[in-house]
């Protein structure tokens, strides 16, 4: 008999359960702003897009397009390159841009009767060396660990942002690096998974960016790791970019323009 009540009870407890959903307050839309202008080594760098969206509330699950923008992007030769919207879609693309190694690019986008700016350097970076993989990694020793080797610049200040994209997976692993204690040397960025398989393609990108990006993303990365805290711990602060609203600066966009040099390689795991 006391077994017979064991499990009534369990079946109890666990028929209690019920989703718990907040009355969160809402706010006015702000603007996002993904704009990378990315060049990819080996290529013209005539092709970029920028990507703008307007922020939801929590529990929506639509990507909402900011349609109707004006954006345009200038150069330091006064290079004005304008992008175009894509029916309705909120990404904005240009097929003529002119690619500039540290040069300095400034984007301004009028959006529902308000200007907003941002200004970049199109950082350089160096090409990946070499890829090896390492079996039986991690804590537990059943993972999957891949090392994309790179040689940092002697006596440059350099910032790194990598991506390693697993096409099966349709995932992206993201983080950032800089060579305060590796100046000069070769150093290299890793990626661990347990799901990695024989024949797998990573898409591993190295990016050159700015040390106020690099800065961003840390915090960012930071922000959204699953160890930060609990589901319902607050974020310390919003996180801004380096754009701004000239015009109600009240009215803050989110995001960031950056411009960065793309170093890519293939690698099929083994």
């Amino acid at each position: 008999m006391k077994k017979i009540r064991y499990i009534v009870c369990c079946l109890f407890l666990i028929s209690c359960e019920d989703v718990i959903q907040l009355n969160l307050k809402t706010t006015e839309p702000r603007l996002v702003i993904d704009a990378s202008l990315t060049w990819y080594k080996n290529t013209s760098g005539n092709n970029q897009l920028i990507k703008l969206t307007q922020t939801v509330p929590y529990y929506s699950t639509n990507v909402l397009p900011a349609t109707g923008a004006t954006v345009t992007v200038t150069d330091t030769n006064n290079n004005t390159f304008n992008f175009i919207e894509e029916n309705d879609t909120g990404i904005y693309r240009n097929q003529s841009f002119i690619a500039v190694i540290n040069g300095v690019y400034s984007l301004k986008i009028v959006y529902e009767n308000e200007i907003y700016t941002a200004s970049e350097t199109l950082m350089p970076v160096v090409s990946i060396d070499k890829v090896e993989q390492k079996n039986n990694a991690g804590f537990s020793g059943n993972e999957t660990e891949i090392k994309a080797f790179y040689t940092d610049p002697k006596n440059i200040k350099n910032y790194y942002f990598f991506e390693f994209v697993n096409s099966d997976l349709s995932r992206v692993s993201l983080d950032v690096y800089d060579d305060e204690f590796t100046d000069g040397n070769q150093i290299f960025a890793f990626h661990t998974n347990e799901n990695l398989k024989t024949g797998s393609k990573l898409f591993i990108q190295n990016h050159g960016i700015s040390q106020r990006f690099y800065e961003y993303m840390n915090i960012l990365l930071q922000q959204s790791k699953d160890e930060s805290g609990g589901p319902f711990e607050v974020q310390p602060a919003t996180l801004r970019g380096n754009c701004k609203n000239e015009t109600n600066p009240n009215n803050y966009p989110l995001g960031y323009f950056r411009a960065s040099e793309v170093s890519i390689y293939n690698y099929e795991v083994k």
